[in-house]
């Protein structure tokens, strides 16, 4: 058995002892709610002053921990209580369980503290039942005898990967009739690999206003992006990692096994806002949505995957998983909607010879030599703490007044030589400083690839170019994201960081003796950047 080092005995032994009982216990607490995920469930473990009547500590532990655990909640008990109480020894411990009694007699046994059984305890007790009354009082997420079923058909949805071979304008139809809805439109999110997942809109114009607010928004700092998805009229299914550590150090979901793959299932009204919870009729819609979607996409997905233009529909019968209103079954349409797709498609390339008469503008006028060839160039945020430093520096150009909200200020970091830093910094001054950071996407000619292009634009109006980045991929898709929630966060204040070490230690992470120069300007958007920012 494992016993206290004599250090901590000799500590434990000089703090008061109190004339108090305490209760302790270790009780499973779940929901009854998750039959999805049996073992989404954890022991709680109490230690409370019978005496007082408060409670010293608590804490929710695996149940696969051993009986250390309890041990580990006594000690934060003992010398580090919940408030009001006081570090301070029992004079007398009592629990029910004659294991954790003979446990902590031997665990114990040097702090003259008396461990007795006893069959119930009364306030112990008396907190489970409320946590009882507490969780099941919670709505469950999905109704529980709809719960596995939906689950269960949301990884046969993984399986398929229908984002393999549909693009999100590619809208399927699904013709249902029932629970108030004539049609869902269908569309696919995953292609890019960045979320991954099936959107069901309840009505046509509901889908079409929120792919123009997308459109509207795009390059943009998404300053409106958040309240047009809260006006979608959907229904949802997303896919996320069982782990819930940081996405970014996670790669991209398909990689992962599907035994760590986490389906979520919602709703988003403009009156309701966003919710992750399922009632009776949604859940039973939802299920026949995904149903018929599946047979679709595995009777036609060599058609879907390369005949674009072409119509395709098929009518399903699916059954119920109960009787609905002496119904067993529904009969359902499943359509290809190329005619909608199509007008999507246009939607996102309205104003195309405009853009390329811009776009030839914007070329004209750039300029690529003032970031050296080798320089290290990355999308970051720098703490306030390093900036409120960096601040006091020689090479500080100051940016307009703003209220520090989120993590940091948004940056781009430019990392070369120190002589060629020094080269940076004076050809800016030349200039007249940094006025604007701007990301701005233009179709190369030859390859026909879209590409964002990193932009600073000087106080002279003079335009250069510090990067170059392939618009669809993954790592600069989430990068300009966070960029611009940033930017949103900060009212468009953003920041160039000059840095030396390019061949150092510290290359691709400069450290603050890195950098040489901060100059703060404001985050210039796609539509902002016009031939009248360049006179």
């Amino acid at each position: 058995m494992t016993s206290f080092n004599r250090s901590t005995s000799r500590r434990l032994q000089k703090l008061t002892q109190i004339p108090s009982v305490w209760e302790g216990d270790r009780r499973p607490l779940s929901s009854p709610h998750s039959p999805a995920d049996p073992d989404s469930k954890g022991d709680c473990i109490l230690w409370v002053d019978g005496s007082q009547g408060i409670v010293r500590a608590m804490d929710m532990v695996d149940p696969s921990l051993g009986p250390e655990a309890i041990v580990r909640t006594l000690m934060r008990a003992i010398e580090h209580p919940q408030s009001p109480a006081k570090p301070a020894r029992p004079q007398r411990i009592v629990v029910r369980d004659r294991e954790i009694q003979f446990y902590l007699r031997g665990v114990l046994q040097d702090l003259s503290i008396a461990i007795d059984y006893v069959p119930e305890l009364p306030i112990i007790d008396e907190l489970f039942r409320s946590f009882a009354e507490i969780v099941d009082g919670q709505t469950p997420d999905l109704p529980p005898k709809y719960a596995k079923l939906l689950h269960n058909k949301a990884l046969e949805v993984w399986q398929a990967a229908p984002w393999n071979f549909l693009e999100e304008q590619q809208i399927l139809s699904i013709e249902i009739n029932q629970w108030d809805i004539d049609k869902l439109y269908a569309s696919v999110m995953g292609m890019l690999g960045i979320e991954y997942g099936i959107l069901f809109y309840r009505s046509e114009d509901s889908l079409k206003r929120f792919r123009a607010a997308v459109i509207a928004d795009d390059h943009e700092t998404n300053r409106n992006l958040e309240a047009a998805f809260l006006k979608q009229d959907c229904l949802f299914l997303t896919f996320d990692s069982v782990d819930d550590s940081d996405d970014d150090d996670l790669g991209d979901l398909a990689d992962l096994p599907n035994s760590e793959i986490e389906p979520t299932f919602g709703n988003i009204h403009p009156l309701e806002g966003l919710r992750s919870v399922l009632y009776e009729e949604e859940a039973l819609l939802t299920f026949v949505a995904l149903e018929s979607l599946l047979r679709f996409v595995r009777d036609y997905r060599r058609q879907l995957s390369q005949e674009d233009g072409l119509t395709l529909s098929q009518r399903y019968r699916i059954s119920l998983p109960e009787t609905y209103e002496n119904r067993k079954s529904l009969n359902v349409t499943v359509s290809r909607m190329p005619e909608l797709t199509a007008e999507l498609e246009e939607m996102a390339g309205l104003n195309d010879d405009e853009d390329d008469d811009e776009d030839d503008a914007i070329f004209a006028a750039l300029r690529d030599d003032l970031i050296p060839e080798d320089a290290f160039m990355s999308l970051g945020v720098l703490s306030w703490k390093t900036l409120d430093h960096l601040r006091q520096g020689a090479n500080h150009q100051a940016g307009a007044e703003f209220e520090p909200v989120g993590d940091g200020l948004p940056v781009i970091v430019i990392q070369t030589s120190r002589p060629k830093a020094k080269g940076i910094i004076e050809n800016i001054q030349e200039a007249g400083g940094l006025n604007a950071i701007c990301f701005h996407t233009v179709t190369d000619p030859i390859d026909d690839n879209l590409y964002d292009l990193g932009l600073l634009q000087m106080r002279n109006h003079e335009l250069f170019l510090f990067g170059q980045f392939l618009n669809d991929d993954p790592v600069h898709i989430e990068a300009k994201r966070k960029w611009h929630q940033r930017c949103h966060n900060t009212k468009g204040n953003c920041g160039l960081i000059i840095a030396k070490g390019l061949t150092g230690s510290t290359r691709g992470n400069p450290q603050l003796g890195d950098m040489m120069a901060l100059l703060e300007a404001h985050a210039l958007s796609a539509a902002e950047l016009t031939l009248e920012t360049l006179d």
